[in-house]
């Protein structure tokens, strides 16, 4: 944190200064271990070894938080009994496809008190739409995602043991699931001293009850493995258990690697999500309105309201075209067929399948790992628009890419028609940023964008203008959502900015009097309300932009309620209900945050209650009631359709119901704990361009790692011109150990070749105790080299791309790239350069078993015969 978010990291280091303890869990020794308490050097990618080694002392000790636990959880649920645990299936939990890499989750739902299809408003339908659900396309367009905002839908509250004594309470499936996670375990996997171990252990539990609670940190580093979301799910059932969500001082808090990347996941950029965590229909499976919201028709939880979410969000995009007679147009949404993630349309694009592209902050050259597949399917586009602040490597790639001097490109074959569109930074723009805290702050400009520069606002106002123009009086179906969109923003100034404010206005949403709404509770389902992202609902209540507020902390509550604004209706702490015990008092006075007032008749504190403001404690549920009417009174965690913090997912993730160590797609290590090495989930994308190494390879003996510098910013767009950030880390390098350098003859200062079945790539050696080998069961000693992934040809610092030596393999819940932990070997000395280098990386794959790399030019017609290649003249 210290190193990628030192601006955030002064709070920390303002709590130590008041007594808090930092432990700093990293592979490296950084600048956050150099002012951290403990420093915990684990072996990369053994964080739920970890983790799940800390759930097993919580609860062997029974130093779980108990009362929390029973009431606020789904510990006393139980489990139907077709569910067989990954502990005896050797890894492997039940309903696995080995055809299709995925798992039928049907066995893992609960036990429920009915029969299923007396539990829906409409049980034909919702039960067609959960068939639909294990469809293989479905399955591989991960509706996982949408449930950023909330839980996964369950047919209904299941059977509870509050005893959580029997066999198939969800308390004791955890129980035995992480019995075998022991402290021995956990320093033979992750190479740490038991005692390092028992040190964390004490000082989290004993920092974890009524009085007190601790915080968990975690970057995109943890997203960035093929189980990472199991990784965040592991912290996050330590943290339940403990009590550490919805109250002060607690939490997972997820740093994010730029200023709106929530924004970004919020107001989506993903494919399979719309505005809010709404899903993506699917063509498979959503032919109307009905059929979309069937999933969360007349269920408990906010989620309930899906109906009315959706038709406020198709009423904020198409106005009076949407009406409840035409299904308010719902047939206008694209609908999505499978996998359209980014790897995956990088790979269409080499096969030809994909014809033009937009680029927008995005320099997936050398920020995305396998930079060669990345520019080989870049090479074979139509046309690409390139919007970015310099003239980034993705845009450059035809004539100065390294494929070019090993001959694996040629600009005169490539045909792709690249634009280059200056984008305007965010100090030369107005609208909001949203940070990892969910809080919107709204951005005034400070300067004008210089020559033809532009936001990204302008732009995609004035392309959908032109293309609304130049389509104006067409009657061809295709063309009426785009001609329907609302899209009269006014305009500002001379370069006719759209107003941001407008577009801000427009997401927060109006009531039938036009009058902008106050949250997402007043929003209906028969197209009288609009609002372009329902969570959003509130940022312009009472038609103030409420994100632009800037009231001094010296002039109100701890908590700064009046500083920018969260979404949802600007509450500071999400499910903050769970920070006073089920009769709505606080757990302690020390704590005390979110409370029920009696004599009000409402819920008050510091915080804007995460819970209906008037609904009491002992408030239960009437029979068939629906949405949040069926969340009780003592049930904080109201998107949950049970109204529980969940500590096994009977749905909504891909991979398995709790969280399993297993090894990296690439491990030089040995899976101690199941038969089962990887995930076997994990999505591969299979191409010659894109080989994998093989695990416990002694051709790839080397773990390898990769992260940023405090001086460069991600790929290098924003960092590698500017002079001063250039000076002070001026060019690509590698740490190694002391032990490494001496194994391979590594100098300090000296360059290195770092080799993978993708490519090779040479680097300067720091040799540096700040990266230590590990040793595991049996004395396996596992050698680990870091890698800062900024560089690459452009700029005033340059230097070989550290993510071109990685692959791509992915989770599948997310569809996020496993960057983090990979193989690779390293020798002394410069890379071979030209077509010496292809032949140099073909070598390695022969000695390890691999197939061949080889490709035809810009990648496509690849063959696997490499003489046939020769002679066709590749």
């Amino acid at each position: 944190m210290a190193e990628c978010h030192p601006v955030g990291f002064q709070w920390v280091m303002e709590a130590k200064a008041r007594g808090a303890k930092v432990i700093h869990i990293d592979p490296r020794f950084t600048r956050t271990s150099a002012v951290a308490d403990l420093h915990v050097p684990l072996r990369i990618g053994t964080d739920i070894a970890f983790l799940g080694g800390l759930i097993k002392y919580v609860l062997d000790n029974e130093l779980y938080f108990k009362e929390y636990v029973v009431a606020y959880t789904n510990a006393a649920a139980l489990v139907g009994e077709d569910f067989v645990d990954a502990e005896d299936l050797g890894g492997l939990f039940s309903g696995f496809d080995p055809e299709h890499g995925q798992y039928d989750t049907d066995s893992w739902k609960y036990e429920f008190a009915e029969p299923e299809e007396s539990r829906a408003d409409d049980p034909a339908r919702a039960a067609e739409q959960e068939r639909v659900d294990d469809h293989h396309d479905v399955k591989s367009a991960d509706k996982a995602q949408s449930l950023g905002s909330g839980g996964a839908p369950i047919p209904g509250k299941p059977v509870r043991d509050e005893t959580l004594q029997h066999p198939r309470s969800v308390f004791q499936v955890l129980k035995r699931h992480f019995a075998r996670y022991t402290p021995e375990m956990v320093a033979e996997v992750c190479g740490i001293g038991p005692e390092v171990f028992e040190q964390v252990a004490q000082w989290v539990t004993s920092n974890s009850n009524r009085e007190r609670t601790t915080a968990w940190v975690y970057s995109v580093g943890w997203t960035q493995h093929s189980v990472g979301a199991q990784y965040i799910r592991t912290c996050s059932i330590l943290q339940t258990l403990l009590g550490n969500i919805g109250r002060p001082g607690g939490g997972i808090l997820a740093l994010r690697g730029h200023a709106s990347i929530q924004g970004s996941t919020d107001v989506p950029t993903l494919y399979n999500l719309l505005p809010g965590y709404l899903p993506m229909p699917h063509s498979v499976q959503h032919q109307s309105l009905d059929d979309y919201v069937a999933d969360s028709a007349g269920k408990a939880g906010f989620w309930g309201n899906k109906r009315a979410y959706t038709v406020s969000l198709l009423k904020a995009w198409f106005g009076d075209a949407a009406q409840p007679e035409n299904d308010f147009r719902f047939d206008w949404i694209p609908k999505i067929n499978g996998d359209h993630s980014s790897y995956r349309t990088i790979a269409d694009m080499i096969a030809g399948k994909v014809h033009g592209y937009f680029l927008v902050g995005e320099n997936p050259s050398v920020g995305s790992p396998n930079g060669k597949m990345n520019r080989f399917g870049l090479a074979n586009l139509d046309w690409l628009v390139v919007r970015d602040l310099q003239m980034i490597e993705s845009a450059t790639f035809w004539k100065e890419g390294p494929e070019i001097e090993s001959g694996e490109m040629a600009p005169e074959t490539i045909a792709t028609e690249v634009f280059f569109m200056p984008a305007a930074t965010h100090v030369e723009k107005e609208g909001t940023f949203t940070q990892t805290q969910r809080l919107l702050q709204w951005r005034h400009k400070a300067v004008e964008p210089p020559a033809d520069a532009r936001s990204d606002l302008w732009f995609y106002f004035h392309l959908g203008r032109i293309l609304r123009r130049r389509l104006a009086g067409s009657t061809d179906p295709r063309d009426q959502a785009l001609l329907n969109l609302t899209w009269d923003y006014p305009t500002i100034g001379e370069t006719a900015d759209p107003d941001a404010e407008a577009v801000l206005r427009e997401i927060n949403g109006v009531g039938p009097d036009g009058r902008a709404l106050s949250g997402y509770l007043d929003l209906k389902d028969d197209g009288s309300t609009t609002s372009g992202c329902w969570i959003y609902s509130g940022v312009y209540a009472d038609e103030v932009n409420q994100a632009a507020r800037r009231k001094s902390r010296r002039e109100q509550g701890p908590v700064a309620l009046e500083w920018g604004w969260a979404w949802p209706l600007n509450r500071r702490i999400l499910y903050n209900r769970a920070s006073a015990d089920p009769d709505g008092k606080p757990w302690s006075e020390r704590k005390k945050y979110v409370y029920w007032d009696e004599e009000a008749g409402r819920w008050t504190g510091d915080d804007v209650p995460d819970f209906e403001a008037t609904k009491r404690p002992d408030y239960v549920p009437p029979e068939g009631a629906k949405a949040q009417a069926a969340i009780g009174g003592a049930d904080p965690f109201i998107m949950q359709m049970d109204g529980k913090a969940w500590l096994y997912a009977p749905s909504g993730l891909v991979d398995g119901p709790m969280p399993t160590h297993y090894e990296p797609a690439e491990s030089v290590v040995e899976n101690y704990l199941y038969d089962q090495q990887s995930s076997p989930t994990i999505e591969r994308i299979a191409g010659p361009w894109n080989r994998e190494n093989p695990s416990l390879s002694e051709v790839f003996p080397f773990q390898v790692t990769t992260y940023r510098l405090t001086e460069h910013h991600t790929a290098g767009g924003m960092s590698r011109t500017l002079p001063y950030l250039s000076e002070l880390q001026p060019e690509f390098f590698v740490e190694v150990s002391p032990e490494l350098a001496q194994l391979r003859g590594l100098a300090n200062g000296e360059f290195a070749t770092l080799v993978s079945a993708r490519t090779a790539i040479e680097a300067k050696v720091l040799v540096t105790e700040r990266i230590r080998p590990v040793k595991l069961r049996g004395g396996q000693v596992v050698h680990q080299i870091g890698m800062p992934y900024h560089w690459s040809y452009a700029g005033l610092s340059t230097g070989d791309n550290a993510n071109d030596l990685l692959g791509i393999v992915l989770d599948a819940n997310t569809h996020i790239q496993e960057d983090k932990v990979s193989t690779a070997d390293i020798v002394p000395g410069r890379r071979p350069r030209g077509p010496e280098l292809l032949e140099f990386v073909e070598s390695y794959r022969r000695r390890a078993g691999v197939e061949s790399g080889r490709v035809g030019v810009n990648g496509r017609a690849p063959d696997e015969d490499p003489s046939a290649m020769e002679e066709a003249g590749a």
